[in-house]
């Protein structure tokens, strides 16, 4: 399937795709606040810019996009039909730079947590999440990488 923009159309439709303060992650933060978490926003000084940083728990939370980090399993990680090579190599880098931040972010002793898009998307399914890792949080744990579904 061609594309019926224009080039220009089209960098204008994707430079609307935001990098932070999405639904997905506002719904979460919400939750958390609700639940009485504190957290920092779009931690600056720590590798990737997590979404949440709980400095308290020494732990940091990405809100993931299914279909850009590939949440297996999930219906909106399809893979486009057109420019395949392109995304597919895409999607390879955005794999390996979540893997190299997660290993640099353990190796800083920050126990790193992952929620994936799908996982938030109605007002109920963004409490049952928020509950969830609000549990993960005060248990403290293993310093491993966890997507909490």
């Amino acid at each position: 399937m061609t594309d019926f923009l224009s080039p220009a159309e089209r960098s204008d439709r994707m430079s609307r795709i935001r990098g932070k303060d999405t639904q997905p992650e506002l719904a979460l933060r919400k939750v958390l606040h609700r639940l009485g978490l504190r957290y920092r926003l779009h931690g600056a000084g720590l590798p990737g810019k997590p979404d949440l940083v709980l400095p308290r728990y020494r732990t940091v939370v990405f809100v993931h996009g299914c279909f850009w980090h590939r949440h297996t399993g999930c219906s909106i990680a399809t893979t486009p039909r057109s420019n395949t090579p392109f995304w597919l190599e895409k999607f390879e880098k955005n794999l390996a730079r979540d893997a190299r931040v997660a290993t640099h972010l353990q190796a800083l002793g920050w126990t790193v947590l992952v929620v994936w898009e799908c996982e938030l998307t109605s007002a109920k399914k963004a409490q049952e999440t928020g509950e969830r890792l609000y549990e993960v949080i005060r248990s403290r744990g293993q310093g491993k990488v966890s997507a909490i579904d």
